[in-house]
């Protein structure tokens, strides 16, 4: 009876920002949680997934090209333990957002692998930064991106390092203005930086 009244509430139906689910915390469309390489965002961002109460769906996008990178993905998929439903999205995430579900919430992680994709394959950084937004606007499920903020540090010593770093900044902060809730994890500290805590 209660999501009864909720779903036929003029505010509910007219403004999907935040998905009920009773007896758990609330997840808010979309969420970013940012931070520096090794910073704990990650955990963070699964904590924020699974005390939804939801189902979870991890999209990955990175691509494994060493054994280094393939020793990290089976770190996080041990961490995340066989609850989660995984979805390689290393060659675009878009399908994978259209795919979810209500009952779901979705982590994406990480939107920085995401453009390094597109930038190493040569694609329009504007034309997929419009496809991803537009796809994590119209999601059914909640969805958490993970990011890292790569503009702390010094200035990159090469053309395609700059030119990547001014595109991650650019991409961090589209994500954060569209965001409902914005987190900033330094030193697996997690501070609210816009909206409010599930």
């Amino acid at each position: 009876m209660v999501m009864l009244v909720l779903r036929t509430c003029p505010l509910y139906a007219a403004h999907r920002r935040l998905v009920h689910s009773w007896d758990e915390k609330m997840l808010p469309a979309l969420t970013l949680v940012l931070g520096g390489a090794a910073s704990g965002k990650s955990q963070w961002a699964e904590s924020l997934i699974l005390n939804s109460g939801l189902s979870p769906v991890y999209l990955a996008t990175s691509r494994i090209w060493d054994d280094e990178m393939q020793a990290k993905v089976d770190l996080h998929k041990a961490r995340r333990g066989t609850e989660w439903v995984t979805v390689d999205a290393s060659n675009g995430v878009e399908d994978g957002l259209a795919a979810a579900k209500e009952g779901q919430s979705v982590l994406l992680d990480c939107a920085t692998m995401w453009l390094a994709n597109v930038m190493m394959d040569d694609a329009d950084l504007i034309e997929g930064q419009t496809a991803l937004m537009g796809a994590l606007d119209t999601c059914a499920a909640p969805v958490v991106v993970v990011t890292n903020e790569v503009g702390q540090g010094i200035v990159p010593e090469n053309a395609l390092a700059r030119r990547f770093r001014e595109a991650q900044g650019r991409l961090n902060i589209a994500l954060a203005a569209q965001a409902d809730t914005v987190w900033h994890v330094l030193a697996g500290l997690p501070q609210l930086r816009k909206g409010d805590a599930p």
